[in-house]
């Protein structure tokens, strides 16, 4: 199938703010009495602010009451959200904008598909907001990754069918879902942990829609 369709996860693919993220779950681990390192953040990527709370109270070896649990995840979403609603386009990531409008001078379809609530908020930061045909977040989705629902719903509201998608992803759980989707993912990042990613590229950066669709079809021809 013709590729009709790009679908991007936020963080990480077109803004960092996973120093965001470290800097409130660590703050909230520090006043549980422990620390997290950046390394052991890495776990936490593209992974929802529930599952995410439950790993770190793992770590801590924590067991708290579901109450608790939904105090201290609205907790640090607010430390999350005084740090993001500083945002500007400055924070988009080097490449994004010459790759969009070469998708958009190519005619293909583009939706977002991040479990983050607060995506709506960093588009509208950064000036990204009308860029996308479609927005899934996790104001829209009962599951995170890497269950697939945030891309084939995605797919869905684009009316494409799931192979004619190609899904850009930082994270491993990330990737896991476009691959369960039956998505082409493209992971950006190092090619030694998005092992499961169809293709791998740094970032964005330097990179064009030609070349992808290219690899993809010199790909499909492989097969």
């Amino acid at each position: 199938m013709p590729i009709k369709a790009f679908l991007f996860d936020l963080d990480g693919v077109i803004v960092d703010t996973a120093i965001y993220h470290y800097q409130a779950w660590k703050r909230l681990a520090n006043e549980l009495g422990f620390d997290i390192s950046e390394e052991f953040n890495e776990q936490l990527k593209g992974v929802s602010r529930t599952d995410s709370l439950a790993i770190i109270l793992a770590h801590g070896n924590l067991t708290l009451p579901d109450e608790e649990k939904t105090r201290l995840a609205t907790q640090k979403n607010e430390w999350y959200l005084e740090l993001v609603s500083r945002m500007t386009s400055d924070d988009i990531l080097p490449g994004v904008p010459a790759f969009f409008s070469q998708v958009r001078q190519l005619g293909l379809l583009t939706a977002l598909g991040s479990v983050s609530k607060n995506a709506p908020l960093i588009l509208e930061r950064i000036g990204m907001s009308n860029v996308f045909d479609a927005i899934i977040d996790g104001n829209k989705i009962s599951k995170g990754k890497p269950d697939p629902e945030v891309f084939t719903k995605g797919a869905a509201e684009l009316g494409v069918q799931p192979a004619e998608c190609v899904v850009f992803e930082d994270a491993v759980a990330g990737v896991e879902a476009g691959k369960r989707g039956g998505m082409f993912v493209v992971g950006l990042g190092s090619p030694d942990v998005l092992t499961q990613a169809d293709f791998v590229r740094p970032s964005l950066e330097a990179f064009t829609v030609e070349e992808l669709l290219s690899q993809i079809e010199i790909d499909a021809k492989a097969v």
